[in-house]
């Protein structure tokens, strides 16, 4: 069912997406990116751009998702179609040499061939959990 954190990966785009992202999954976001995919991202002190796979991961994701943290949880997931996109919300728990933090991403994701060809995503940043 849409909107549950034990939505199957293989439901759509963007559940998959959020899913490989909270494991910190690289190589199969790799697999889940249109070779020319169209991707921004808005967080809160930059905007960051790729336009392949391998400048996804290694310029934006592993920027805002350092070795240093360490996802401990996918909180919440949600998809919905809208229009020609498909929207996912997500949640992730994270730890990390400051303490521990939830981040939250809202993101449209456009379909290319099976694959994630136009992606918007913006995120909460970290924000620190209360009574850490």
């Amino acid at each position: 069912m849409p909107g549950s954190v034990g939505v199957d990966s293989s439901a759509s785009l963007g559940s998959a997406f959020a899913v490989a992202l909270a494991a910190k999954d690289f190589d199969r976001i790799r697999e889940l990116l249109y070779p020319e995919v169209d991707f921004r991202g808005l967080t809160p002190r930059r905007v960051w751009e790729a336009r392949d796979p391998e400048m996804v991961v290694s310029r934006v994701l592993r920027e805002w998702f350092e070795d240093s943290d360490e996802i401990l949880e996918l909180l919440h997931l949600e998809t919905s179609a809208f229009a020609d996109r498909e929207r996912v919300g997500y949640r992730f728990l994270v730890r990390n040499p400051e303490g521990l933090f939830e981040v939250e991403q809202q993101v449209y994701i456009g379909e290319r061939d099976g694959r994630i060809g136009w992606m918007r995503s913006v995120c909460s940043g970290f924000r620190p959990v209360e009574g850490e």
